[in-house]
C-alpha cells in the first residue's frame, strides 16, 4: 500500500515525516489504520498549539485574575423551601420545554474508575447504597422518569472514549439501555491529538504503525458532534436546548426544570449551576467576570491572594464553584462547533511513553511530551448571554472522584442518604435511624412523587429499603 500523496504532502509541510519511517515493514492493516490516523490529524493547529509558549502563571494569568469579578448574571440559590415568583415561573418555563420534547441532554462519559480503584467506564460504578446499581442505573433512571412525567423522551448523547467506548455500549445493550428507548441514546466517540516531543515538536509513536494519541478534552465535545453529525440530528429532532454533565455525580437534577426555566427566560446561551465553594483551595474552577464576559478561572490558576479574597460579611468575593453541569442552546452549540476559531488547545506537559528511533518502547521519568485539550467552559465567554445558577452543594454537587475522603463512594452514598431521608421527612413518614435507604427513579424523582406513591411503601423495618 502506497501513503496517500496527501498525508506526504502534510507530513513534508510540517516536518513530520520521521513518523513513515517503518511504512515497509507494516502489514497492510496496520498501513490502512495508521493511514486513517494521519488523515484524521489538523497539523496545522497541532503546529501552532506545539509554538505556543510554554503555560505557566505568567503575566497574563495573573492580569485575567486581578481584572476578575464575581458574577453579574447570577441566579442565586434560595433554600426557603418556599419558591419565589421567579423560581415558579422559571419551572413551569422549563415543565413546557419538557412537555414539548424539545430537551436532550449529553454525558461525558469517556473516564474510567482507576482512581476509584474500579477496573471499568466510571459510570458502570456500583453506587446503590442497597442494591448496588450503578451510576448509570440512576443517570438513565432519571430520564425515564422525566419522560413518564412529561409524555416526551429525552434523547440521551454519550460521549465515549477508547477505553470505554465497547464496554458501555455493551453493558447499555445488556442491561436493556437502563430503561431507556434505544432509539433515543446515541454512543459517539471523544476525538483524539498527537503528543509531540518537548524538545523538537516532533510526533511520538507508541507504535511503529500508530501515533501516541490522547483524548482531547471535554471541549473536544463539539467537534466530536459535528463530526459524528449529531448537531444536525438535534436540530432534526427538534431540540432547543442540551443540558451536560459528567458521568460521576449521582445526585445531579438531570435537565432540571428550574434551571431550563432560567436558562431561557433570562435569554442565555449557555448557563452553568454552581456551588459556594468551601474554602478558598477547593479544586474547583471559579466562575467569574472578565471584561464583560462570563469565564472560568481554573483554581491552579487563580493566585492565592486574590482566591482569598472576603467580602465585608466574611462571605469568599470568588465563590462560584463550577459544577461541569451546563445548559446550551442547539443553536449556540453548532455556531460555535461550525466557527473556524472554535475552541483553543492548552498545553499539558506529561509522560508520554512512545517507541525511540530504533523502535525500543521508552517509558520516561519525566515529563518529555505536550498533550492537547480543550475545555468546554471555554465556550462561556462566546455566549451572548452566561447565565450562571447557584445550587445546593448538599442536593446535587457529590461527585465520585477519590476511591476515600472527599468526593468518594461514601461520601456520594451519604448524601442520597440525606435526600431520600428528607424526601420522607417531607412526607411526613419517619425512618428508623439504622435503616439504609433507596429509592431508585423508577419509585420516585423526588419528595413530591413519593408521596403520591404513599400506598405502595412496603413497612419501613429493618436495616435497609429499597424502592425501585
Amino acid at each position: 500500500m502506497e501513503v496517500p500523496p496527501q498525508v506526504i504532502e502534510q507530513l513534508n509541510r510540517y516536518g513530520q515525516t520521521h513518523v513513515l519511517r517503518w511504512w515497509d515493514e507494516l502489514e497492510v492493516t496496520q498501513q490502512q489504520l495508521f493511514c486513517e490516523q494521519l488523515c484524521s490529524i489538523d497539523f496545522s493547529l497541532i503546529a501552532r498549539a506545539a509554538a505556543a509558549t510554554e503555560p505557566s502563571a505568567d503575566d497574563d494569568t495573573k492580569d485575567r485574575s486581578s481584572r476578575a469579578e464575581p458574577p453579574r448574571e447570577l441566579v442565586r440559590w434560595n433554600p426557603s423551601s418556599a419558591k419565589s415568583p421567579e423560581q415558579q415561573a422559571a419551572a413551569a418555563k422549563g415543565k413546557e420545554l419538557l412537555q414539548q420534547g424539545k430537551v436532550g441532554a449529553i454525558v461525558v462519559a469517556g473516564g474510567q474508575g482507576t482512581r476509584l480503584g474500579f477496573p471499568k467506564a466510571k459510570g458502570l460504578f456500583p453506587i446503590g447504597p442497597v442494591s448496588g446499581a450503578t451510576i448509570f442505573d440512576f443517570l438513565c433512571g432519571q430520564l425515564k422518569a422525566l419522560a413518564r412525567r412529561y409524555g416526551k423522551e429525552i434523547p440521551y448523547f454519550v460521549m465515549t472514549s477508547d477505553a470505554t467506548h465497547d464496554e458501555l455500549v455493551e453493558a447499555f445493550k445488556s442491561r436493556g439501555y437502563f430503561g431507556l428507548d434505544p432509539q433515543h441514546v446515541r454512543f459517539f466517540r471523544q476525538g483524539h491529538t498527537p503528543a509531540v516531543d518537548r524538545e523538537t515538536g516532533k510526533l511520538l509513536l507508541a507504535e511503529k504503525y500508530s501515533l501516541a494519541l490522547s483524548p482531547d478534552g471535554h471541549g473536544g465535545l463539539l467537534d466530536a458532534l459535528k463530526n459524528h453529525h449529531l448537531l444536525e440530528e438535534m436540530q432534526s429532532r427538534g431540540l432547543e436546548h442540551i443540558y451536560y454533565h459528567q458521568v460521576d455525580n449521582p445526585c445531579l437534577k438531570l435537565c432540571d426544570p428550574e434551571f431550563l426555566g432560567h436558562h431561557v427566560l433570562s435569554g442565555s446561551e449557555m448557563s452553568t449551576k454552581v456551588v459556594a465553594k468551601a474554602s478558598p483551595d477547593e479544586k474547583l474552577g471559579l466562575l467569574v467576570e472578565i471584561d464583560g464576559k462570563t469565564q472560568i478561572i481554573e483554581y491552579s490558576d487563580m493566585p492565592a491572594e486574590i482566591a482569598a479574597q472576603r467580602n465585608p460579611d466574611g462571605s469568599l468575593r470568588f465563590w462560584a464553584g463550577n459544577t461541569a453541569c451546563h445548559l446550551f442552546s442547539t443553536e449556540f452549540l453548532t455556531r460555535v462547533a461550525k466557527s473556524e476559531d472554535g475552541l483553543s488547545f492548552h498545553q499539558a506537559l506529561k509522560k508520554v511513553p512512545h517507541i525511540d528511533d530504533r523502535g525500543i518502547p521508552v517509558d520516561p521519568p519525566e515529563p518529555n511530551a505536550w498533550k492537547f485539550e480543550k475545555f468546554i467552559f471555554e465556550a462561556l465567554p462566546l455566549a451572548r448571554v452566561a447565565l450562571v445558577l447557584e445550587t445546593s452543594r448538599e442536593r446535587e454537587f457529590n461527585p465520585v472522584k477519590n476511591e476515600s475522603g472527599n468526593d468518594s463512594p461514601d461520601t456520594a452514598r451519604a448524601a442520597l442518604q440525606r435526600i431520600w431521608r428528607d424526601w420522607f421527612q417531607e412526607c411526613g413518614i419517619a425512618v428508623p435511624a439504622e435503616t439504609i435507604l433507596e429509592v431508585q427513579p423508577s419509585f420516585a424523582l423526588d419528595a413530591e412523587e413519593l408521596a403520591t406513591r404513599r400506598n405502595l411503601l412496603p413497612p419501613i423495618e429493618g436495616d435497609s429499603l429499597l424502592l425501585k
